[in-house]
């Protein structure tokens, strides 16, 4: 059991009086694994589940925790590893928000892209998805995470939250799931205590005003603010909250949570306990804006349209072209944007500069066409492209970029799967394989 430090240990024996020893004794169980699957990427899956969180249909606890490394269903992005407290959000979104029609979504912390991956599964096609982070080495693990999942109306971006200012009143929700303390942290890293104290806490609760004012300043009229913590604190969670609603013309929504056992309501928001639910520390609010203005522009998109010639070409790779309009950036690299999110790309595209510019699809070189990374991660693949389905040992030799007997397979570009799912590209070339995994991403540990 992690130490606790004696200003958190006092606060918290005057917040949860008799149930403190519950709480301590909590800390000293092992840290509950679950995982949310991926409802593109249905698969059989070698997980020994337990039972379904409570809060979120699609996920599940396991009774150990596996290697998720040395599992290529893992890398294919059929399952992501997530607490299951912050997986709450999916009951809070469901209760208020009309996923059924075309909405606009900013998640504004969003690295490593727990959330924002939830946040996906649950918007149509027809919806744009915004996932930001500030720090810049936070950006790369959420650009990842995103290409596993597969979703292509998403843009990935790198800002922070006062330079969204173009954007005023564009989201209809923006998630703000604000660095904090990390109290609720404690169980799962033991080292978290040693960064915890009361100025740590007091720096917290006023950095995420400054998050939640500028955030503020983003959400439609009528729309939505998620705020959410990983933290215990009144100074961060309830205090925070009542400081919104008092300066951001927005109210507070009700949440029903009748039918999940352990959760606990406050004065504002709901709060989760480690020995109140089978999950960490964590807090969240839903805010609705009263009233408020919109100030965005939108315009042309600042890029080439690709040749009809190009465009045809790449009818071999994607499944259905008339999904997407095509783009090719002055890198060469040439993008796919959803067709009816043309207009909310252009204000996105004009407002920011460090984000993404569409779903990557590759790159010509003369007469070649260079899949990207993206492309074998997605479910746009053409579904009659050339496969080459390994292995579990095969498909963990290809994902740290080691040779593996690939058989007696024809030239040309293969769709490399283990069941069923796309894990990159490999180019055969006479008796030698190309494999066009990124580097960055290869396995480094050993697969003994």
């Amino acid at each position: 059991m992690p130490e606790l430090p004696k200003d958190f240990e006092t606060k918290m024996k005057q917040d949860l009086g008799s149930e403190f020893n519950d709480f301590e004794n909590a800390l000293a169980q092992d840290v509950p694994i679950s995982v949310r699957l991926n409802p593109r990427k249905e698969t059989a899956l070698a997980l020994n589940r337990q039972e379904a969180v409570p809060w979120c249909s699609n996920a599940f606890y396991l009774s150990e925790r596996p290697v998720f490394t040395l599992d290529p269903s893992f890398h294919a992005g059929a399952y992501y590893v997530q607490e299951a407290s912050s997986m709450f959000l999916k009951a809070v979104l469901s209760q208020h928000i009309d996923f059924s029609k075309s909405i606009r979504v900013l998640d504004l912390c969003a690295a490593p892209g727990g959330k924002t991956t939830l946040l996906a599964d649950l918007l149509n096609e027809e919806s744009l998805l915004v996932a930001n982070e500030v720090i810049k080495s936070r950006v790369g693990i959420l650009k990842e995470n995103l290409m596993k999942w597969g979703y292509t109306n998403v843009i990935v971006s790198n800002h922070d939250s006062e330079e969204f200012a173009d954007l005023e009143g564009f989201f209809d929700l923006v998630l703000v799931d604000a660095p904090c303390s990390g109290e609720g942290l404690f169980r799962k890293d033991p080292n978290a205590t040693s960064h915890w104290s009361e100025d740590a806490v007091n720096t917290c609760s006023a950095r995420q005003k400054r998050i939640l004012e500028a955030a503020s300043m983003l959400v439609a009229p009528h729309g939505h603010l998620i705020y959410s913590t990983c933290t215990y604190n009144e100074k961060e969670n309830e205090g925070n909250v009542n400081w919104f609603i008092k300066n951001c013309d927005f109210e507070e929504q009700k949440i029903d949570i009748s039918k999940f056992h352990g959760i606990q309501a406050k004065e504002r928001g709901y709060q989760f306990y480690p020995h109140k639910v089978k999950g960490e520390g964590f807090f969240i609010s839903i805010l609705k804006k009263i009233e408020g203005h919109t100030d965005y522009v939108g315009g042309k998109l600042k890029m080439n349209r690709l040749s009809t010639k190009k465009k045809e070409f790449l009818t071999e790779w994607l499944a259905d072209l008339n999904k997407f309009e095509f783009f090719e950036k002055p890198d060469e690299t040439v993008v796919a944007i959803p067709t009816g999110l043309i207009d909310e790309y252009s204000s996105v595209l004009r407002a920011l500069t460090k984000r993404s510019s569409g779903f990557e699809l590759g790159l010509f070189k003369k007469e070649n066409f260079i899949p990207s990374h993206s492309l074998a991660l997605s479910t746009e693949v053409n579904q009659s492209f050339p496969v080459l389905e390994l292995e579990r040992e095969d498909a963990l030799r290809f994902l740290k970029r080691e040779s593996f007997d690939q058989g007696e397979i024809e030239n040309g570009w293969k769709l490399v799967t283990y069941n069923g799912l796309g894990l990159g590209w490999i180019k055969i070339i006479g008796n030698r394989a190309n494999n066009y995994l990124p580097k960055e991403w290869r396995i480094r540990m050993d697969i003994e």
